[in-house]
């Protein structure tokens, strides 16, 4: 059994002034052509959308542990609630998975800011020592951007569809410390509910686009129906 603190999972949870939230609303500059991955979840499907043209090294790791089934049955480890929810590098049972090299940090130069909705890579305090754990912004955390004083976590991404109904939901899940006989212990903050990914799998943008207009169709026809009423 080996015991993981908090800091060598992700270095920016244990930093001051972090979870400050200066509410954006967009990403600035062309996002340019996007791809998608679809990440089933034992909470539902969550859709995101990858900007390579702005993050093309961190894109393209992300999407070779997709094809490749890594993120199949992994877990979401770490929820902090109004800040983040961390999963992509250990099974349900918190077994360690093996991962490739680290990818290099893009935050600098694609200028992606960690806004809410977004997936960006997780690290340690080292910028270059990102390889397959990632998390969703559950607020605005500018501090997190290159402009901070932390060297800055690439954004790669955001979620197109499941932010408010899944992953706001992930994020609700009461918190504590880890399974004391598991190969890796995490001292705080893991979800006393698992919740994994079922399958995490690459979409064809327009099929992508479909998915969107038909939430879309379904979200209008029910705010029709609430006015009706």
């Amino acid at each position: 059994m080996k015991r993981l603190t908090l800091a060598l999972l992700l270095a920016f949870s244990l930093l001051p002034g972090v979870h400050a939230a200066e509410q954006s609303t967009v990403q600035e500059g062309d996002l340019g052509e996007r791809q998608y991955v679809l990440l089933e979840t034992t909470d539902g499907e969550i859709l995101v959308e990858l900007y390579s043209q702005r993050a093309p090294a961190t894109v393209k790791n992300f999407v070779k542990y997709v094809e490749d089934g890594f993120y199949d049955k992994t877990t979401f480890h770490r929820v902090i609630k109004d800040f983040v929810v961390q999963g992509g590098g250990y099974t349900p049972d918190f077994e360690v998975k093996e991962t490739r090299e680290p990818v290099k940090n893009e935050s600098r130069d694609s200028r992606l800011r960690n806004l809410r909705g977004t997936i960006a890579m997780a690290r340690t305090n080292d910028p270059h020592s990102a390889t397959s754990q990632f998390y969703f912004n559950l607020k605005d955390n500018s501090g997190l951007d290159w402009t901070g004083p932390y060297g800055g976590y690439t954004v790669f991404g955001s979620v197109a569809l499941g932010m408010e109904d899944v992953v706001d939901d992930i994020a609700k899940i009461p918190t504590g410390p880890g399974p004391e006989d598991a190969d890796i212990v995490i001292d705080r903050d893991v979800p006393f509910r698992p919740v994994y990914i079922i399958k995490a799998s690459v979409v064809e943008p327009e099929e992508a686009r479909q998915m969107i207009k038909a939430a879309q169709g379904a979200e209008d026809k029910s705010a029709d129906e609430k006015v009706e009423k």
